[in-house]
C-alpha cells in the first residue's frame, strides 16, 4: 500500500470518531434511494452508539449530499478529508461512487461504498476502497439468466447514454449472445416513447430493459408499451431496481407490477435482518428497500474495524481482508476478485422480483442467484 497523505488529526479528547457518509438527497438524484441509504446507515450508528460507541467515543455520520453530481461528490470527499474523519460510507449511483472513490484512493481515506454496483470503480486496483454491493456484472449476469429461463432471446433495451447503462448492456450482450440470445439496443436521445413501441414491434423483441433514468423517462416508457395493445404480451424488466421504491408504485398504479428488477436480499431475513428491517420500517414509515439494509451493513462493518483498530486510516484500509462480520443478510467478508478493483463482499444474496400485480405492495421472488 502506497504511504497516505498526512490524516486529519487523532482525536483523544473523546470527542467523536466521524463517518463522512455521501447520498443522493435532491435531484437529480434518486431521493427515495438516498433517503432509504440513510436511513440504514443512521439506524446502525445510533445502535453503535446505544452499545457505547467506539472505545467509548460517540459515532459521528457527516453527511453531505451528492445530488447524483460525480464533481460535487469528488468536492465533498476532499472536504470530509479536511475535517478529519475516519472513513467514507454510502453513495447510491455508480458514476458518483466512482469519482469518490477515485478521490478517496487519492487522499487515503477510506471508502465502504454502500450501493453503487459499477465494477470498475476504479481505474486501477486500489486498497483504500471496499464495497457492500455485489459487482455489475454478477448481478446483471444473474439477471441475463432469469431472461433466457423465462424463454426471452429477442431483448430489447432503451438506454440513455451513461457509462453504467453501457456497461449494463454490454454485460447482457456478452452473456447472452452465446447461448443464442439477441440484444436489440434502442436510443432513448432519438426515440419517444411512442416510436419505441413501433421499434418493439419492427423487431419481434419479447422483452423490453429499462435502461433509463427514474422516474423520467421510464415512467412515460411502461405507460406507452403498456397501452400498445400490439405489446400486450412483452415482458418490461428494469435490471437496475426502479420498481424497488414506492414511488414506482404511486406513479404508475396499477402499470408498475410485473416489471422484473434486481434486489439484494435473501429468501429469508436472519433474525438480526427482521429486527432491523423492523426499526427500518418505524424510522421510514413504509417497507425499508434493500438499499437501507446496505446502508445498515455499511455502518456495521465500519464500526466493527474502528473498534478494533481505532480511528487510523491506514489501519482501517489494511483491514479489509480481515473483516468478518455478521450482516443483516448474512456474513460479511471481502476478498479480491478478478476484474474487480475494490475489496469486494463475494456475494450478497440476489433476487430477481417484481411487483404482483393482484398486490402491487407485495414482491414475488422469480429467481435467485
Amino acid at each position: 500500500m502506497n504511504a497516505p497523505p498526512p490524516r486529519g488529526p487523532e482525536r483523544t479528547d473523546g470527542s467523536s470518531v466521524q463517518i463522512g457518509v455521501l447520498v443522493p438527497l435532491t435531484r437529480p438524484g434518486w431521493v427515495e434511494a438516498g433517503q432509504h441509504l440513510l436511513a440504514g446507515l443512521e439506524l446502525a450508528a445510533s445502535e453503535v452508539n446505544d452499545a457505547g460507541g467506539i472505545g467509548g467515543r460517540p459515532l459521528e455520520l457527516v453527511v453531505r449530499d451528492t445530488a447524483a453530481d460525480p464533481q460535487r461528490a469528488a468536492a465533498a470527499v476532499d472536504e470530509l478529508a479536511r475535517l478529519g474523519v475516519a472513513a467514507l460510507a454510502g453513495e447510491y449511483h455508480s458514476v458518483v461512487a466512482r469519482a469518490a472513490a477515485a478521490r478517496a484512493d487519492a487522499l487515503g481515506l477510506p471508502f465502504l461504498c454502500s450501493s453503487a454496483v459499477l465494477d470498475a470503480l476504479t481505474e486501477q486496483p486500489t486498497e483504500w476502497v471496499a464495497r457492500i454491493s455485489p459487482p455489475q456484472s454478477h448481478g446483471w449476469q444473474i439477471y441475463a439468466d432469469f431472461l433466457l429461463s423465462a424463454g426471452h432471446s429477442r431483448i430489447a433495451v432503451a438506454a440513455q447514454p451513461s457509462v453504467y447503462w453501457a456497461t449494463g448492456t454490454r454485460i447482457l450482450r456478452d452473456h447472452l449472445a452465446p447461448r443464442g440470445g439477441t440484444v436489440i439496443e434502442l436510443d432513448m436521445r432519438a426515440l419517444a416513447p411512442t416510436a419505441l413501441c413501433d421499434e418493439l414491434v419492427d423487431n419481434r423483441a419479447t422483452a423490453l430493459l429499462l435502461l433509463v433514468g427514474h422516474p423520467e423517462p421510464a415512467v412515460s416508457i411502461v405507460k406507452s408499451v403498456r397501452h400498445d395493445q400490439r405489446l400486450a404480451e412483452i415482458m418490461i424488466g428494469a435490471p437496475a431496481g426502479q420498481p424497488e421504491f414506492a414511488e414506482w408504485a404511486t406513479l404508475l398504479g396499477d402499470d408498475s407490477a410485473a416489471i422484473p428488477f434486481l434486489r439484494y436480499l435473501p429468501e429469508r431475513l436472519s433474525p438480526l435482518g427482521a429486527r432491523v428491517e423492523t426499526a427500518l420500517r418505524e424510522r421510514l414509515a413504509e417497507a425499508p428497500s434493500f438499499v437501507a439494509f446496505e446502508g445498515y451493513d455499511t455502518i456495521a462493518v465500519l464500526a466493527d474495524v474502528l473498534r478494533s483498530h481505532g480511528a487510523d486510516r491506514a489501519r482501517t484500509a489494511e483491514s479489509w481482508p480481515r473483516v468478518a462480520v455478521e450482516g443483516t443478510r448474512g456474513q460479511i467478508q471481502f476478498s479480491r476478485t478478478p476484474g474487480i478493483s475494490v475489496w469486494q463482499w463475494t456475494w450478497p444474496p440476489i433476487q430477481v422480483v417484481d411487483r404482483d400485480p393482484a398486490e402491487p405492495d407485495r414482491f414475488r421472488i422469480l429467481h435467485a442467484g
